[in-house]
Protein backbone atom coordinates (compact mmCIF):
# COMPACT_ATOMS: atom_id res chain seq x y z
CA UNK A 1 0.00 0.00 0.00
CA UNK A 2 2.53 2.22 1.24
CA UNK A 3 4.28 1.71 -2.78
CA UNK A 4 1.01 2.63 -4.40
CA UNK A 5 0.85 5.88 -2.19
CA UNK A 6 4.25 6.92 -2.91
CA UNK A 7 3.98 5.96 -6.84
CA UNK A 8 0.60 8.50 -6.73
CA UNK A 9 2.30 10.96 -4.57
CA UNK A 10 5.75 10.94 -7.03
CA UNK A 11 3.52 10.79 -10.14
CA UNK A 12 1.54 13.85 -8.71
CA UNK A 13 4.61 16.04 -8.02
CA UNK A 14 6.67 14.98 -11.29
CA UNK A 15 2.78 16.20 -13.13
CA UNK A 16 2.52 19.75 -10.96
CA UNK A 17 6.71 20.16 -12.12
CA UNK A 18 6.27 19.40 -15.75
CA UNK A 19 2.74 21.75 -15.28
CA UNK A 20 5.34 24.48 -13.88
CA UNK A 21 7.89 24.03 -16.66
CA UNK A 22 5.36 24.26 -19.45
CA UNK A 23 4.01 27.76 -18.12
CA UNK A 24 7.77 28.79 -17.45
CA UNK A 25 8.28 28.10 -21.28
CA UNK A 26 5.17 29.57 -21.99
CA UNK A 27 6.01 33.13 -20.35
CA UNK A 28 9.82 33.19 -21.74
CA UNK A 29 7.93 32.83 -25.18
CA UNK A 30 6.92 36.64 -26.61
CA UNK A 31 3.46 36.23 -28.45
CA UNK A 32 3.76 37.29 -32.15
CA UNK A 33 2.59 40.85 -32.96
CA UNK A 34 -0.81 40.89 -34.38
CA UNK A 35 -1.28 42.91 -37.28
CA UNK A 36 -4.04 45.30 -37.00
CA UNK A 37 -6.14 46.10 -39.95
CA UNK A 38 -5.08 50.04 -41.81
CA UNK A 39 -7.63 52.58 -42.51
CA UNK A 40 -5.49 55.94 -44.08
CA UNK A 41 -7.57 58.00 -46.23
CA UNK A 42 -6.28 60.13 -49.02
CA UNK A 43 -6.33 63.59 -47.01
CA UNK A 44 -4.73 61.74 -44.41
CA UNK A 45 -1.82 60.28 -46.01
CA UNK A 46 1.36 61.85 -44.08
CA UNK A 47 4.36 63.06 -46.42
CA UNK A 48 8.16 63.16 -45.70
CA UNK A 49 10.87 63.77 -47.08
CA UNK A 50 12.39 60.47 -49.11
CA UNK A 51 15.75 58.73 -47.68
CA UNK A 52 18.48 60.11 -48.69
CA UNK A 53 19.42 56.38 -50.85
CA UNK A 54 17.09 58.51 -53.42
CA UNK A 55 17.79 61.31 -55.24
CA UNK A 56 16.64 64.90 -53.86
CA UNK A 57 12.94 66.22 -54.47
CA UNK A 58 10.77 63.02 -53.61
CA UNK A 59 8.63 62.71 -50.77
CA UNK A 60 7.64 59.38 -49.30
CA UNK A 61 4.69 58.18 -46.73
CA UNK A 62 4.69 55.05 -44.95
CA UNK A 63 1.65 53.68 -45.14
CA UNK A 64 1.59 49.93 -43.53
CA UNK A 65 4.95 48.18 -41.52
CA UNK A 66 8.26 49.32 -41.39
CA UNK A 67 10.23 49.31 -45.17
CA UNK A 68 13.76 49.10 -43.18
CA UNK A 69 13.13 46.37 -41.01
CA UNK A 70 11.85 42.77 -42.09
CA UNK A 71 8.47 42.10 -42.64
CA UNK A 72 5.64 43.34 -45.21
CA UNK A 73 5.30 47.15 -46.24
CA UNK A 74 3.79 49.65 -48.14
CA UNK A 75 4.79 53.20 -48.88
CA UNK A 76 4.06 55.86 -51.38
CA UNK A 77 6.59 57.76 -53.32
CA UNK A 78 5.26 61.08 -54.95
CA UNK A 79 7.99 62.66 -57.29
CA UNK A 80 7.90 65.88 -59.24
CA UNK A 81 7.95 66.13 -62.88
CA UNK A 82 11.44 64.97 -64.43
CA UNK A 83 12.32 63.49 -61.43
CA UNK A 84 14.73 60.71 -62.02
CA UNK A 85 16.25 57.40 -60.09
CA UNK A 86 19.52 56.17 -62.25
CA UNK A 87 19.35 52.89 -62.78
CA UNK A 88 19.63 50.22 -59.94
CA UNK A 89 18.10 46.72 -58.22
CA UNK A 90 16.52 45.86 -55.20
CA UNK A 91 17.41 42.62 -53.00
CA UNK A 92 14.16 41.76 -52.21
CA UNK A 93 10.54 41.43 -54.92
CA UNK A 94 8.54 44.68 -55.38
CA UNK A 95 5.16 45.48 -56.18
CA UNK A 96 4.22 49.06 -58.28
CA UNK A 97 0.71 50.44 -58.53
CA UNK A 98 0.76 53.88 -60.40
CA UNK A 99 -1.71 56.37 -58.17
CA UNK A 100 -1.02 59.17 -59.91
CA UNK A 101 1.03 60.75 -62.97
CA UNK A 102 3.05 58.54 -64.90
CA UNK A 103 5.79 56.43 -64.99
CA UNK A 104 8.80 55.11 -67.49
CA UNK A 105 9.93 52.53 -66.05
CA UNK A 106 13.90 51.46 -67.49
CA UNK A 107 14.16 47.71 -67.39
CA UNK A 108 18.14 46.81 -67.79
CA UNK A 109 21.03 48.67 -67.49
CA UNK A 110 19.98 51.99 -68.90
CA UNK A 111 18.08 54.74 -69.30
CA UNK A 112 16.49 53.68 -72.54
CA UNK A 113 13.35 51.77 -74.00
CA UNK A 114 10.88 53.07 -71.36
CA UNK A 115 7.29 51.30 -70.01
CA UNK A 116 5.13 53.63 -69.91
CA UNK A 117 3.28 53.26 -66.80
CA UNK A 118 -0.45 55.63 -66.51
CA UNK A 119 -2.83 56.08 -63.30
CA UNK A 120 -3.87 51.99 -62.40
CA UNK A 121 -1.31 50.53 -64.05
CA UNK A 122 0.73 47.33 -61.88
CA UNK A 123 4.22 46.28 -62.34
CA UNK A 124 5.94 43.56 -60.61
CA UNK A 125 9.53 43.26 -60.36
CA UNK A 126 11.46 40.26 -58.88
CA UNK A 127 14.33 41.41 -56.42
CA UNK A 128 17.99 42.08 -58.28
CA UNK A 129 16.26 43.17 -61.53
CA UNK A 130 17.60 45.90 -63.41
CA UNK A 131 15.70 49.20 -63.88
CA UNK A 132 15.56 52.94 -63.80
CA UNK A 133 12.58 55.33 -63.33
CA UNK A 134 11.34 58.99 -64.45
CA UNK A 135 8.44 60.59 -63.69
CA UNK A 136 6.39 62.73 -65.92
CA UNK A 137 3.91 65.20 -64.56
CA UNK A 138 3.73 64.48 -60.64
CA UNK A 139 4.03 60.69 -60.27
CA UNK A 140 2.38 58.86 -56.99
CA UNK A 141 3.56 55.22 -56.85
CA UNK A 142 2.30 53.19 -54.14
CA UNK A 143 5.21 50.59 -53.84
CA UNK A 144 4.60 47.14 -51.76
CA UNK A 145 7.43 44.23 -50.86
CA UNK A 146 8.81 42.64 -47.80
CA UNK A 147 11.91 44.80 -46.00
CA UNK A 148 14.30 45.46 -45.46
CA UNK A 149 14.03 47.35 -48.60
CA UNK A 150 17.36 48.68 -50.02
CA UNK A 151 18.20 50.12 -53.28
CA UNK A 152 21.86 48.82 -55.19
CA UNK A 153 22.54 51.72 -57.77
CA UNK A 154 24.87 49.99 -60.85
CA UNK A 155 27.13 52.89 -60.88
CA UNK A 156 27.96 53.77 -57.46
CA UNK A 157 28.52 57.82 -58.26
CA UNK A 158 24.53 57.63 -58.58
CA UNK A 159 23.94 56.95 -55.15
CA UNK A 160 23.35 60.38 -53.74
CA UNK A 161 23.89 59.42 -50.20
CA UNK A 162 27.48 59.69 -49.81
CA UNK A 163 27.75 57.04 -46.49
CA UNK A 164 26.09 54.59 -48.69
CA UNK A 165 27.41 55.04 -51.70
CA UNK A 166 31.47 54.64 -49.53
CA UNK A 167 30.01 51.20 -48.40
Amino acid sequence: MKEIVSCALLALVATANADTAAKDTAAKKKPAMKQEAVFITAKDVKWGEAPPDLPKGAQIAVLMGNPMKAGPYTIRLKAPDGYKIPPHWHTQDETLTIIGGTLNLMMGDHMTNPHTLDVGAFHFLPGKMHHGAEAKGETIVQISGTGPFDIHYLNPADNPNPKAASR
